[in-house]
């Protein structure tokens, strides 16, 4: 095959190619089987007629178009490969000659990858992450727990305050008139939880049981119920019980009751102190990441990001955000109807940074190929071992869902992200914006 590609645009071109004679007759009796089940022709019987009278009838050329569908995705694909270039988008083919007894010409419009010019990529610069952990960290960690075991008792005739949890009635009021979902018995909240109408919970405080209480509220402009919002509305309230926390003390008996797995408060303390310490070095770890990552793409040059890379990215995000919602049982229909929203309101969600997502990736597809990174096939077996037990699958299904090029992709990327990370050089803030500012 003959193919030739030439260049229009940044990241546009025209891609010509021919499709042998060889190929054409394949192509014709590949056509002309696929038919002749459909052709009637007098004195035969259906799907009986011979190659023969059926181009003396209609002549070859009856054949050409369905011919050219047949053959046209390898001749394409063949072309794309002799030509060295990278479509990223679906191709605007155009027919130039379908010569009786020649090969025929074709042409397509065709978008490509952009160029990658890479800068630098390693030894970058990166602000180093601070993973002590201070004593208050502990602390905090400690309350929480504590929190988590306290118990709520009966307040004997003494007002509620924050934190305190009120048991209520309610009955709403707007214009005088009762509105739905504003109305409810026994109902247990507590006292700045924030999950009320903004002013209801405060409106309480200093309040005993067995009182009756109007709360005045104004409901917020984006109130999820249009006819509501910016509304004044009347709560008719009634206490009937005022419940505070009661703490448990901080012993022994409380670090056993939390984690089973220690035997005093120092060893809940000890193992909060290395859990913490775990959770920030994988956040510094994936902050020096990013960061490395992002002054990478910073120092490449990509003239122009096709449009259409930008559409693919959007909606791979969306697929695979809907996919994750189904995951926890709820399809995209019930997702919409849930949150209010329409697929344009979602796709504006990952729109935002599609550009710079689709720039990362090709970067580290520049990297990968600058530093001939080739995974091997122990690294692909080691992948899908890795994916079946993170999805629980079998080994099996993972490879009939992901070809081996797939998974040489993402493990070729991966290694470029380790490459990059794992050669940059955490440094001060301070010395950093020094070096910044000397070098304007």
């Amino acid at each position: 095959m003959s193919a030739k590609w030439e260049k229009k645009g940044t990241n546009d071109g025209v891609l010509t190619f021919e499709i042998s004679i060889d190929k054409i007759k394949e192509g014709l009796d590949k056509a002309f089987n696929k038919n002749k089940k459909n052709i009637n022709i007098p004195g035969f019987r259906k799907g009986k007629v011979s190659r023969q009278i059926f181009n003396e009838m209609y002549g070859e050329e009856a054949l050409y178009q369905d011919a050219l569908n047949i053959l046209l995705p390898e001749a394409y694909s063949a072309a794309v490969k002799e030509a060295g270039i990278e479509p990223v988008d679906q191709p605007k083919v155009d027919v130039k000659s379908l010569e009786k007894g020649q090969n025929w010409v074709l042409t397509a419009d065709v978008t490509v990858k952009p160029e990658v010019e890479l800068g630098d990529y390693t030894g970058l610069k990166v602000e180093k992450q601070n993973t002590r952990v201070y004593q208050k960290d502990i602390d905090a960690e400690i309350e929480k727990k504590r929190q988590s075991q306290a118990e709520l008792v009966l307040k004997e005739d003494k007002a509620a305050a924050k934190g305190d949890t009120v048991v209520i009635d309610f009955d709403g009021y707007v214009d005088g008139k009762q509105f739905d979902g504003g109305k409810a018995n026994n109902y247990s909240l507590e006292l700045g939880s924030g999950s009320f109408i903004p002013g209801f919970e405060d409106q309480l405080i200093g309040h005993k049981a067995d009182e009756d209480v109007d709360v005045v509220v104004t409901f917020p402009e984006n109130y999820q119920a249009k006819e509501l919002q910016s509304k004044e509305a009347t709560f008719k309230v009634k206490i009937h019980e005022v419940k505070e926390k009661q703490l448990p003390k901080l012993d022994d008996e409380f670090a056993k009751d939390v984690d089973e797995n220690v035997d005093s408060l120092d060893e809940l303390k000890d193992k909060i102190k290395a859990d913490l310490k775990e959770e920030k070095q994988a956040s510094a770890d994936n902050a020096i990441e990013d960061e490395a990552i992002q002054a990478a793409v910073k120092n490449a040059t990509i003239k122009e990001v096709p449009q259409a890379m930008i559409d693919e990215d959007v909606q791979r995000q969306m697929d695979q955000y809907l996919a994750n919602m189904q995951q926890q049982g709820i399809n995209a229909s019930m997702y919409f109807k849930l949150t209010g929203t329409k697929p344009e309101d979602l796709k504006k969600q990952f729109v935002a940074g599609a550009e710079e997502r689709v720039k990362t990736n090709l970067v580290l597809e520049a990297i990968v190929k600058n530093e001939k990174i080739e995974p091997t096939k122990e690294e692909i077996d080691e992948q899908v071992k890795e994916l079946a037990k993170q999805y629980g699958m079998k080994e099996e299904a993972v490879r009939g869902a992901l070809t081996d090029d797939m998974l040489k992709h993402d493990i070729a990327i991966q290694k470029a992200v380790k490459l990059v990370t794992d050669s940059a050089k955490p440094e001060p803030k301070s010395k950093l914006k020094k070096e910044s500012k000397s070098s304007k």
